[in-house]
């Protein structure tokens, strides 16, 4: 299912459950794993000065320097390659969503891999950088699904019974069922397709009456019956379910529930507009709340 893997990462503590969940991944399907660091950031122009990702100085780049850092990656994941049959590792100087945009490009992966959080400083550069634009930018424009790890109880991948796919009815997120529906009978698990229905901003400023609520509920699900159940027949176990609450909120709680070994959402490719954020929010406090993975796909 997955020959080829992108895992940009900062070589750090906050990225090893990410890193464990790739290289399981790599080992599960026999696939090329390329080990991603962007080791600092311009301090202007085209300038040879970096801002060090884990050190925060500045420093000079030269070929020495980038060779070091290299080795530095390949010893903090010597444990892993050490049964990696295929892998790469590379180093780059750079904004960090641009150079990972640039090398999935360049590599066509199957699937990026990535951590929810990059270090623990407040200070941390690539941190600021990495939680707020570089996922938001790369999960909004990669062309492959993006796989994110951000808790320590979301380590591994492989013996999955339950996967949890949340729609808002998108052609963003026809093209993530498709991937949840392919990822569910190649795992031969569970698929439960949940959709939230938002009564918090659409209805604001007005009490709902639970009539109103549950007749939009008996809608969504037939959507969903509509839109899907014709597409599982090679599925085994699946289930429609609806939820009313505030969207992210009920994903990550149903997601428990179902005792879910990971969720797939999708995330808009486009530029959202500031009164219709919602989904891109959504799929990043789910990152942020769930206790399992978190697959985002755009297209």
């Amino acid at each position: 299912m997955f020959k080829k893997i992108l895992f940009p990462t900062s070589a750090t503590e906050a990225c090893d459950h990410a890193a464990r969940v790739a290289f399981n991944i790599a080992a599960r399907y026999d696939a090329h794993i390329s080990i991603f660091h962007v080791l600092g950031v311009p301090t202007r122009g085209f300038s040879r000065i970096v801002l060090d990702v884990k050190t925060k100085e500045q420093v000079e780049l030269d070929e020495d320097y980038t060779a070091w850092v290299e080795e530095d990656v390949k010893t903090h994941y010597a444990r892993q390659l050490e049964s990696a049959k295929d892998f790469k590792i590379k180093v780059c100087v750079g904004f960090p969503h641009r150079e990972i945009l640039r090398e999935a490009r360049a590599e066509k992966p199957d699937l990026i891999v990535m951590g929810g959080s990059t270090g623990d400083a407040e200070d941390s550069v690539y941190k600021k950088s990495m939680v707020g634009s570089t996922l938001q930018r790369v999960a909004r424009a990669a062309r492959c699904p993006i796989l994110v790890v951000n808790r320590p109880a979301a380590s591994f991948w492989g013996g999955m019974s339950n996967v949890v796919f949340g729609t808002d009815f998108s052609k963003a997120s026809d093209s993530a069922f498709n991937f949840a529906c392919k990822l569910a009978e190649k795992l031969d698990c569970e698929l439960h397709i949940f959709h939230a229905l938002d009564i918090s901003s659409v209805h604001m400023g007005r009490i709902v009456a639970q009539d109103e609520i549950e007749s939009k509920i008996r809608e969504s699900l037939r959507r969903i019956r509509g839109r899907y159940a014709g597409k599982m027949k090679n599925i085994k176990d699946y289930s429609f379910d609806v939820w009313e609450g505030i969207p992210y909120i009920e994903i990550v709680k149903y997601a428990r529930e179902k005792h879910a070994d990971l969720i797939v959402m999708a995330h808009h490719s486009k530029k959202p507009e500031p009164e219709d954020t919602h989904l891109g929010s959504n799929v990043e406090q789910v990152i942020v709340r769930a206790g399992c993975p978190v697959i985002s796909v755009n297209r």
